[in-house]
């Protein structure tokens, strides 16, 4: 049985994600280059896995949000460009410690570093992206960034960390879970959000409302992939299907569900999520529940309405075609299909 995600019929038809990386284009440019150019080492293992995955077609989102917040606000100089690939050095290292951690094999539809090169050299490749992500805050100058981007990495490792915690615990609650996506994916959204702000000279209050607004995107983001975890596919999704379930992590739609399970459905999410026992035929049997007790549905509203706080921050900000992208993008994080 498959599950779809209910239909948007407000959800703009075109991509703003590109909108956004076709306006910054130059910006865009300026932040490949000095990517392509801090992940270099005499190394030459560090170069090889870092392209691996720098290279396979993300989608920037992260260092875009940093480069959009500047432009919002008008800022025409160049410090966003250190500060945007310093994001991505980041969020990369993250991903290349959270596949070991997760025993991942696939990695945006392409096998995983650690797959290829090994659990040992991809955790190292993350550390030497993590500390070419510090280098680049110190050569910027700005204490102010030096604390956000900082503060970010250490919120992000805790998250992890609890994540750990909460991973086939039944009696995870809605606000661990919360906390959880808030730590390990929304800190860097708000974080590349605030420093674009920062970077403008902005006053503290528009620095914090845009800060705001990258924390609603990453939750709403967050809560799309663990729905999406369940009603994509392979192929759109870019990893295996199901991932989530296998682990035994405790995403939304799982909480959800659990809410008003049955003896019988709580005897299958401990079977399946808190002993990791699982057979042939569990994961569609899970996607059965979910649409016994609209899971996916309500899961979907909690998006929408972290989506509709995101726009209601931007209304505060300047009106221009950046905003207006913005606006849209945290729709399509919530409306995506991949």
């Amino acid at each position: 049985m498959t599950l779809s995600k209910p239909a948007n019929p407000a959800a703009p038809a075109a991509n703003p994600l590109d909108r956004l990386a076709a306006a910054l284009k130059p910006d865009l440019t300026a932040v490949n280059a000095i990517i392509i150019e801090r992940m270099q080492s005499d190394i030459p293992l560090i170069p090889q896995l870092a392209s691996h995955l720098i290279g396979a077609g993300g989608k920037r989102i992260r260092p875009l949000l940093t480069l959009a917040s500047a432009a919002l606000f008008g800022y025409s100089g160049t410090r966003q460009h250190k500060l945007s690939a310093c994001v991505e050095f980041i969020h990369t290292a993250t991903l290349l410690h959270d596949d070991v951690v997760d025993e991942s094999d696939q990695r945006r539809g392409l096998p995983s570093a650690n797959a290829i090169f090994g659990n040992e050299a991809a955790v190292l490749v993350g550390d030497f992206l993590f500390s070419r992500s510090f280098q680049l805050m110190v050569e910027d100058g700005s204490l102010d960034v030096l604390r956000i981007l900082s503060n970010a990495s250490a919120v992000i490792a805790e998250g992890e960390v609890l994540q750990l915690t909460t991973a086939n615990n039944l009696d995870t609650t809605l606000d661990q879970y919360i906390k959880v996506i808030a730590s390990k994916t929304a800190e860097l959204f708000a974080a590349a959000c605030e420093t674009g702000a920062v970077v403008a000279n902005r006053a503290a209050g528009e620095c914090m409302t845009m800060r705001e607004y990258g924390m609603c995107l990453g939750i709403a983001f967050q809560i799309s992939d663990d729905i999406l975890d369940y009603t994509a596919s392979a192929e759109t999704l870019g990893k295996n299907l199901g991932d989530d379930f296998r682990e035994g992590k405790m995403t939304l739609p799982v909480l959800l569900a659990l809410k008003n399970a049955t003896p019988a459905e709580r005897e299958f999410w401990q079977r399946t999520m808190g002993d990791v026992n699982q057979k042939d035929g569990d994961f569609e049997e899970a996607v059965r529940i979910f649409h016994r007790h609209n899971a996916i549905g309500q899961s979907l509203t909690m998006a929408r309405e972290y989506a509709a706080r995101g726009r209601q921050l931007l209304a505060d900000l300047p009106k221009n075609r950046i905003s207006e992208d913005l606006a849209e993008l945290i729709t399509f994080a919530v409306e995506r299909e991949y």
